[in-house]
């Protein structure tokens, strides 16, 4: 009777065919949930942020970036893409699943050990001592990882969003609330690890909670060769690039030493952080949704222009108002001793501005199982980054942040005419879809860097500040009613909101 029971309560993990009855109300739903909850997370990560800066110095952020390179490299091993997998796979069963989570759970703990016996070659390598026991600390956070992650795949799965929300926030809180107390009495850069270790340790305590599932044992010839298949090209595509996208900061550490990374580093995290608080959550939405409509490439294609639209019409934005007020974020946020970030901010701008639609090639390539083709393009297009990079360090920094910047728009174009190809996806469709929210981003920008050229007024930076995020917005919303058809655009993006909200009552 026992094992009837939980045969059925798993059952409820591994179908997914009811939510095509309600796709696009669970879509606006999840997505309205997990955009909420990602704003509460964004609040939590800039106040942390701006409290750490103020009770630490650039020092400890240059340090944990420096171990940041190889736990997140590391951390890489922990996934194998299998979450994707589980998410993406038309039919799984019990077995499957069960089997995947303890190939994930072993890999994670073979992982820790081996970051653990390589943290002196970690520290000799930087010639840094203190980086040792830095990195064995950190360590201990992939057993955390490795027994999350098929739970928060079932949960992706089946789009409950609402339990991935709470357990996101609260896991942070315990860890932005750990590290300002350590912060506080003098603890310096081992505050940011407490954080990121309390973070793991309640995520894990919260996903299990969450979802009732629990794995049985492993077995032979559970049918889960394609998914292996289908993580291991997707872990080989997260290996390259990250290894290119963070090949700057082991440059400038090297070269520069952990005060110049530390500039880097905070201007870099800031410059992406809006972004990442919009990108996540439609991903987390998006992904499930287009994977459950692969065989249906009409409505595949209307779907995913409309998740295009509106990260773009969101994310775009954001960027505009950083570049043009750029020196009072930094001077507000962190204080006058981070101002030679400004610059450094400021050349990132453009990689942060494709960011904000650079995801969109994740979502074709994963949810038409395509991860071999993304693969190809992750080596040719981290080749190119080295290079990029180890040309830019002779400059420093500002030398590394400006070659990757400004080469982005090209690597973005790319990119998009080699994802869609063989796919229902035109360039020429996607050029349409961005033209409105890219335009009104970019000329909002330009318009407030004039008015505060002509207009400049002696206040306080953070009333300015106030006031330029005020003109931005009314700027960026006034091109859109002025280009022809921007008005309707904009109604569209808007009935998302009412239609979540029509749902929900």
């Amino acid at each position: 009777m026992k094992n009837l029971f939980e045969k059925v309560n798993n059952q409820q993990y591994f179908r997914t065919d009811h939510l095509k009855n309600d796709l696009k109300g669970r879509s606006v739903r999840g997505g309205a949930i997990t955009i909420a909850a990602q704003a509460s997370r964004f609040i939590l990560q800039m106040g942390s942020t701006v409290i750490l800066a103020h009770l630490l110095v650039p020092e400890d952020f240059g340090l944990i970036g420096m171990v940041t390179v190889v736990i997140g490299f590391a951390g890489l091993f922990k996934d194998l893409g299998l979450s994707t997998a589980t998410i993406q796979k038309a039919q799984i069963d019990h077995q499957q699943v069960s089997t995947l989570f303890w190939i994930n759970f072993a890999i994670s703990c073979a992982t820790a050990l081996i970051v653990a016996v390589l943290s002196p070659f970690v520290a000799l390598f930087y010639g840094e001592p203190r980086l040792t026991w830095i990195t064995l600390a950190l360590a201990s956070s992939f057993i955390f990882g490795g027994l999350t992650v098929q739970h928060q795949a079932l949960l992706r799965r089946q789009m409950n969003f609402t339990s991935l929300a709470k357990i996101g926030i609260i896991s942070m809180l315990v860890g932005v609330v750990s590290a300002i107390v350590f912060a506080w009495y003098g603890a310096g850069y081992w505050a940011i690890v407490v954080m990121q270790l309390a973070s793991a340790a309640t995520n894990a305590i919260g996903v299990w909670i969450a979802c009732s599932w629990r794995p049985g044992l492993p077995a032979q010839g559970s049918g889960i060769r394609s998914m292996l298949a289908f993580g291991g090209n997707l872990t080989g595509f997260n290996i390259v690039n990250y290894f290119s996208r963070n090949l700057d900061n082991v440059l400038i550490g090297q070269y520069r030493g952990p005060q110049e990374l530390g500039f880097y580093a905070v201007a870099y995290r800031l410059v992406l952080l809006p972004i990442q608080q919009i990108n996540g959550p439609v991903t987390s939405v998006a992904l499930p949704a287009l994977s459950s409509l692969q065989t249906e490439p009409q409505q595949y294609r209307r779907y995913y222009y409309k998740a295009i639209l509106l990260i773009s019409s969101l994310g775009m934005p954001m960027v505009g108002f950083l570049f043009a007020s750029a020196d009072k974020v930094i001077l507000t946020l962190l204080g006058k001793q981070w101002l030679d970030a400004v610059p450094i901010f400021r050349f990132l701008m453009p990689a942060a501005f494709n960011a904000t639609i650079g995801a969109g090639m994740g979502w074709v390539y994963q949810s038409l199982g395509a991860v071999d083709r993304q693969l190809r393009w992750g080596v040719v297009s981290s080749i190119l980054n080295v290079i990029l990079f180890a040309i830019g360090v002779r400059w420093g920094a500002i030398g590394v942040a400006a070659a990757y910047g400004l080469s982005r728009p090209f690597f973005l174009v790319a990119g998009f005419a080699y994802c869609y190809k063989g796919t229902p996806l035109k360039l020429t469709e996607l050029t349409k879809t961005l033209f409105l929210p890219a335009f009104a981003s970019i000329g909002a920008a330009i318009s407030l860097i004039g008015i505060n050229q002509l207009l400049p007024f002696d206040l306080n930076n953070a009333i300015a500040l106030v006031i330029d995020l005020i003109l931005y917005i009314l700027l960026y919303l006034a091109i859109w009613i002025i280009i022809p058809n921007g008005k309707r655009s904009l109604l569209e993006i808007l009935e998302i909101t009412k239609a979540f909200q029509k749902k929900r009552g």
